[in-house]
């Protein structure tokens, strides 16, 4: 667990500081091109930050619990149930989350001669690899949730 609490301390750091990057470097683009110097690279570099940040903040939102949940009629039901129900979701997810690995790595292989427009020689594959490593990330997270699930 430690390595896993490591894991993520790392990925909030970063997720915060692509935020915070990508924020800046557009507020500096549109002052930059209004003055009549416009920063070609921006808007690419903004994609790639914008694409990391979605990925590991979406990780650190499901990894404490705060993704938006509509628990009406979960509320209802036995302790017993809500866990099957639970359990059913979290296999869903998993599901999906490894469709999302494999599918994001063929991505971001069949994206390695693609090029970046305002970058030369910054391979686009950078962007489409924060899909499997976002994924795997949250799929890791929701593996433990099932067992934590187990261990109740």
């Amino acid at each position: 667990m430690r390595i896993y609490d490591l894991i993520g301390k790392v990925e909030l750091f970063v997720a915060r500081i692509s935020m915070t990057l990508m924020v800046v470097l557009i507020f500096v683009a549109s002052v930059a091109r209004f003055i009549g110097k416009p920063i070609n690279w921006a808007v690419d570099m903004t994609t790639f930050l914008f694409a990391w940040a979605c990925f590991l903040s979406a990780d650190v939102a499901w990894r404490t619990d705060r993704l938006m949940s509509v628990d009406v009629f979960l509320t209802k039901l036995p302790e017993k149930t809500r866990k099957y129900i639970r359990l059913l979701n979290y296999f869903i997810i998993t599901i999906f989350l490894v469709y999302l690995v494999y599918f994001g790595l063929l991505l971001s292989y069949t994206t390695r001669a693609r090029t970046f427009q305002g970058i030369p020689g910054f391979s686009y594959t950078w962007v489409t690899l924060s899909v499997p490593i976002g994924a795997l990330l949250m799929l890791m997270t929701t593996l433990l949730k099932i067992k934590r699930e187990f261990g109740k």
